[in-house]
């Protein structure tokens, strides 16, 4: 396992947990749970970060001084012109191409527009950008965004916040199968096991926010992340047995007595 790294655009990483950066009760709360996370990617959004902070106390400051990859992210953006002005702001601010595109249907369910997601894909991509789309778990819409160029695909686990885990694992498997660019499940992740259950599906990575920053013991649960995020990859590298009907002996039976 040591070995076992991914690479998103050239860039290679050994942890697969990404990690978000907000709703943490504190700015400290968040850097000690990256830095239990082992994450080496973490996300922020552009419309909450502070991009004219020259003070060195802010967010991105100290994320730079941990030698994290800075991932900002469109959320909070509804059409494909907002999106790509966003993504622009943060490269010029950031001074790094890295986007997580985000452009959202409406603020019930914050599930993509995905008319709006592929456009403002072609448009970013097309000016150098190296684009990471937050998608539906839809395998048509995954294969269209890697036709497009994305460098990877971010299909949702479930809707953003909801920690229901992984509603629809057979579509994560088709995804899987159709794109050859890095899945990365993003949203829906409550629980470390909804962590592990991705990675057996074959996601490259996870992407989790909330289910951190919003726990009991934020640090605590972001070891507890890490640790399925290693836990899920093994297993599914180990491959799994097949699933049955009926039970199968698992102990020899030669040498019973009465034989």
């Amino acid at each position: 396992m040591n070995n076992d790294t991914f690479q998103i655009a050239g860039q290679e990483y050994e942890s697969r947990l990404l990690l978000g950066s907000a709703q943490y009760p504190s700015q400290q709360i968040a850097l000690d749970a990256i830095d239990a996370s082992g994450a080496e990617i973490v996300t922020a959004a552009v419309r909450r970060v502070d991009l004219n902070d020259a003070s060195g106390q802010g967010l991105i400051a100290a994320l730079r001084e941990r030698g994290k990859t800075i991932l900002p992210n469109t959320a909070g953006c509804y059409t494909a012109k907002d999106a790509v002005l966003t993504a622009q702001l943060a490269r010029e601010a950031l001074e790094t191409d890295l986007i997580k595109l985000e452009v959202v249907g409406d603020e019930r369910t914050l599930f993509p527009d995905i008319e709006q997601l592929l456009k403002a894909a072609e448009e970013l991509v097309a000016d150098g950008f190296t684009v990471l789309p937050y998608t539906n778990d839809d395998p048509i819409a995954a294969q269209r965004l890697e036709d497009i160029g994305c460098a990877a695909v971010m299909p949702l686990g479930a809707p953003i916040g909801s920690g229901l885990g992984i509603r629809n694992p057979h579509n994560i498997s088709i995804i899987r199968e159709m794109i050859s660019v890095p899945m990365i499940v993003d949203a829906g992740v409550g629980a470390a096991s909804d962590a592990a259950v991705a990675m057996e599906l074959g996601c490259d990575a996870v992407l989790t926010n909330t289910a951190v920053a919003g726990a009991r013991l934020p640090i605590q649960m972001a070891q507890a992340m890490k640790l399925a995020i290693e836990a899920g990859r093994l297993s599914y590298l180990s491959g799994r047995i097949p699933k049955r009907l009926y039970a199968q002996a698992s102990s020899p039976l030669k040498g019973l007595v009465g034989e």
